[in-house]
């Protein structure tokens, strides 16, 4: 009896320890941060930008645009440091702010010159704010303006940065998807060098602002993908676009879709290819000591336009097609690394190769790596091969009366 009594008096003294949720908190009382953008400051060092979604706007409209008002609504807040801007902005946001579904950092070009460096530590460090967040530079402007404009297919302007950075990964392969995890990799790491996706804004971007922005066929501001943001020692140090971005993203390995255009008799850009298929491998060698890197990209394409008579069903031919396609990845991948050897970054981690499969020579170069990589040589080669020419072989052209 006793011992029963003893455990009784043991649970109820427990219960007094069971609190719940001690920290919940109601959806009602949460503002919810889906972007947030950081500035060179005009009177102290940080400009943050934080873009809170308006619930009722969203629920009340359909998706690409309508709704009674603005769908997110952009605060502005100033410190030296990140979380003294961030914490600021409680002064004007009547709801605890929450970060968890932050998808979007963007930093501008101005402040991103000057070095990222300050900015990482709060982002790491503090457990309401992913990692996984990913990163993109503001191109020529403030990123305040940049989260700030309003689109028209996707209701949340956050998800034009998402949906923009798949579809260049997948269709164009000049940009690709860089997380705050990525950047802190690379930066701690002797041997390799960060590059962030960037976007410009083009048009009026005040207007681009307005509820009305969304209801016309024409935007007066748009948000667009524009390559890469090449970094060296946390600051800012160089751009790869158009085709020099495509050769960096072969050579990184994360190459998922592109057109290779080329000139055929003259007609400028008159064959397109679609490589579909592709693999990356890098390979060191050392003579007399001194070591040169080997870039070897193999790719399957298909014919996707062809604008002068052509015999597609002769073998022949398509081997000419194959090499032309070889030709043009090839110079696009010696672009991309002359570009960056001469910003002295070594973004392909041509270092970190050295250092796993030669860890005496790495020891020599890892002071300087950068210097040594800008002066390192590296052969490309590619094997481009031809698997479809799509629903009809010869082009039309073949059967035009002359």
């Amino acid at each position: 009896m006793k011992n029963l009594f003893a455990c009784v008096l043991l649970l109820l003294s427990t219960v007094t320890l069971l609190s719940g949720c001690w920290d919940q908190q109601e959806l009602t009382d949460l503002a919810f941060v889906m972007a947030m953008g950081v500035d060179k400051g005009k009177k102290e060092k940080f400009d943050v930008s934080l873009q809170v979604v308006v619930p009722a706007s969203v629920a009340s409209g359909q998706n690409g645009g309508g709704g009674q008002g603005s769908p997110v609504i952009v605060y502005k807040s100033s410190g030296n440091n990140l979380t003294e801007a961030s914490r600021r902005a409680a002064k004007q946001i009547p709801r605890s702010i929450y970060y968890a579904h932050t998808k979007i950092f963007v930093i501008s070009e101005e402040l991103a010159k000057d070095g990222i460096l300050d900015l990482l530590d709060a982002l790491d460090r503090d457990a309401v704010f992913r990692t996984t967040t990913f990163v993109t530079i503001a191109k020529g402007g403030r990123a305040e303006d940049f989260i700030a404009t309003l689109t028209n297919l996707d209701k949340i302007p956050v998800q034009k940065f998402i949906k923009t950075l798949q579809a260049t990964e997948r269709m164009l392969g000049e940009n690709i998807k860089v997380s705050i995890d990525d950047i802190l990799a690379n930066l701690i790491d002797p041997g390799k060098e960060p590059v962030i996706s960037a976007f410009r804004l083009t048009g009026n971007s005040k207007k681009g602002t307005t509820p009305q922005s969304v209801v016309t066929t024409k935007p007066p501001a748009l948000v667009t993908a524009d390559g890469l943001a090449v970094f060296k020692g946390g600051k800012l140090a160089g751009w790869l676009t158009g085709n020099e971005a495509k050769g960096a993203v072969w050579v990184m390995k994360k190459m998922q879709g592109t057109d290779i255009n080329f000139n055929w008799e003259g007609k400028k850009d008159a064959v397109s290819t679609i490589p579909f298929i592709s693999k990356t491998k890098i390979s060191l060698v050392t003579k007399n000591g001194k070591p040169s890197m080997n870039v070897l990209i193999e790719t399957s394409f298909k014919l996707s336009e062809i604008n002068v008579p052509y015999e597609v069903t002769n073998s022949m031919s398509m081997d000419v097609i194959e090499k032309k396609t070889a030709e043009q990845i090839k110079k696009d991948v010696e672009r991309s690394i002359h570009k960056a050897q001469s910003l002295k970054a070594d973004i392909f981690g041509f270092g970190d190769y050295v250092h796993r499969v030669n860890p005496n020579i790495w020891k020599k170069m890892k002071g300087d790596w950068n210097a040594q990589f800008a002066k390192m040589e590296i052969h490309v080669k590619v094997d481009a091969h031809y698997r479809s020419a799509g629903k009809r072989n010869n082009p039309f052209w073949n059967d035009l009366k002359q």
